[in-house]
């Protein structure tokens, strides 16, 4: 199991918006990011839509942030592009599962993927980018070896 590329790219839009602390043109965020400028124009019209990203048109357009750093988590990225996170799709409420009463019994499975998944949302919802990105942004009396 693992996050789409197009997650991945998003979580890499926002960090780059987040670290530039400014408005950037499409281009920049793409040039910075190493996603091309189609895929990035398709992941920042999600993050509008999803409110994580604000758009300005003109000469003086380009894309910021719509939100305070410490009020966008993960979580946030992940189901603006992806939708709600489950570990199994068993949990969606589109799904059909024919075990869901084997016997008289509720699918015990069902249940632990359900923990599984409220836990990684939990912590998903934990990081937002401003505590991801200082963790990694190094103090003074931090050396070279400890980055």
């Amino acid at each position: 199991m693992h996050m789409t590329l197009e997650t991945d790219y998003a979580v890499r839009i926002v960090s780059c918006l987040v670290t530039a602390g400014k408005r950037l043109d499409a281009k920049s965020i793409a040039e910075n990011t190493s996603v091309t400028l189609r895929f990035s124009l398709k992941i920042l019209r999600k993050l509008v839509a999803g409110g994580i990203v604000k758009s300005f048109k003109g000469t003086q357009g380009g894309y910021e942030l719509a939100r305070k750093p410490e009020e966008i988590s993960l979580n946030d990225v992940i189901e603006t592009v992806e939708g709600p996170f489950f570990l199994s799709r068993c949990l969606g409420s589109d799904y059909d599962c024919s075990r869901q009463e084997l016997n008289g019994c509720s699918c015990p499975f069902r249940e632990v993927y359900d923990q599984i998944s409220e836990d990684a949302v939990r912590k998903l919802k934990a990081f937002t980018f401003d505590r991801v990105l200082k963790d990694r942004s190094p103090s003074p009396e931090d050396g070279p070896d400890q980055i």
